[in-house]
């Protein structure tokens, strides 16, 4: 037993060891930014998938692109405008001849979406119906097609970025859409140096090259090793409680009735412990710990927390509404 316990020990080390390298490769071309890319590698090593937004020019594409090549893995980048179709997605089928027989037959032709990390840039470009052919994939792992489902293959991330000002020509995500995203994160500006560190290392000759450091079968094995991070009963009780306080109809925060359309549902409280066991383990540390919950609330509950007409005429926002209940929390 306690070799085994040591053997465990070991494993962990050397793969939170290459968490550390995934993170170095990444820092090559990806400048600042760190808490984004914390964020995603959580969502990876939670088995999530993440909706990235932010203004034109903050290397979102760029930091999904280096992230795939650190990583051995198949990646496929999907450009989504107005005419895609759910076939340019899910894939379509093709009438084949059999040359030795002469019989016709339709044969399955997959598409972009059986890859591992899949890049669907500009979510919000395409129509529902379009948006709505990621749904069963993100959440079942799985596409069906004539009657027929077909597994995709594992470990299995959509990574969506969309722009927060442009919204001629788009179509924003329903709420049943982005509750299958994991975590909701907004990219912001770099600060003044490591903005001038970007503009000193992107204009020149020099560019650097990103090597693959961690295998899909170390991210599976990762993604199993979150699950096994142990969390107590009492920050599984304060998750609940946090979770009920963003409903009108539960929370005794008068803040909450008054800006609170529509409160999180339980998808959420898995969200947040799942993805406190990824930031301690990212950490490596094999216990989850208030700050832990502390520092994924903000991208798990954004997007389940839907502020009514009033929030939005006062310019109160889900973070706002985040930050008032985890002051008022005792964990």
């Amino acid at each position: 037993m306690n070799k085994d316990l040591a053997k465990t020990e070991q494993e962990i080390v050397t793969l939170t060891d290459k968490l550390k390298a995934l993170k170095k490769e990444i820092g090559k071309v990806i400048i600042g930014q760190e808490e984004t890319v914390d964020q995603l590698l959580i969502t990876f090593l939670a088995g999530g998938h993440a909706l990235l937004e932010g203004v034109p020019g903050l290397a979102k594409t760029l930091m999904i692109r280096t992230l795939s090549k650190a990583i051995d893995l198949k990646f496929k980048r999907i450009q989504f405008t107005p005419d895609l179709m759910p076939s340019d997605i899910i894939g379509t089928e093709i009438l084949e001849e059999d040359h030795s027989s002469g019989k016709k037959f339709f044969k399955f032709n997959k598409g972009p979406i059986f890859a591992n990390i899949i890049l669907a840039d500009e979510i919000n470009r395409t129509p529902p119906k379009t948006q709505s052919a990621l749904l069963e994939a993100m959440q079942e792992f799985e596409v069906t097609y004539s009657g027929k489902t077909y597994p995709l293959e594992t470990p299995f991330f959509i990574l969506a970025t969309q722009n927060p000002i442009e919204q001629s020509g788009t179509f924003p995500l329903p709420e049943a859409q982005q509750d299958r995203f994991l975590f909701y994160i907004k990219i912001g500006y770099p600060n003044e140096t490591d903005e001038t560190h970007i503009l000193k290392d992107t204009t020149g000759v020099k560019k650097e090259t990103v090597e693959p450091v961690i295998s899909g079968k170390e991210i599976s094995r990762l993604q199993q090793l979150v699950r096994e991070v142990p969390i107590s009963d009492e920050l599984i009780a304060s998750v609940s409680k946090l979770v009920r306080a963003t409903r009108p109809e539960t929370t005794t925060n008068a803040y909450v009735k008054e800006w609170v359309g529509w409160g999180s549902g339980p998808r959420a409280g898995q969200a947040l412990i799942l993805t406190a066991k990824a930031r301690a383990l990212l950490q490596g540390r094999l216990s989850v710990t208030p700050e832990d919950l502390k520092g994924i609330a903000l991208p798990v509950l954004r997007h389940r927390i839907i502020v009514n007409f009033k929030a939005e005429a006062e310019g109160v926002t889900s973070d706002d509404v985040t930050k008032k209940l985890m002051e008022s929390m005792t964990f």
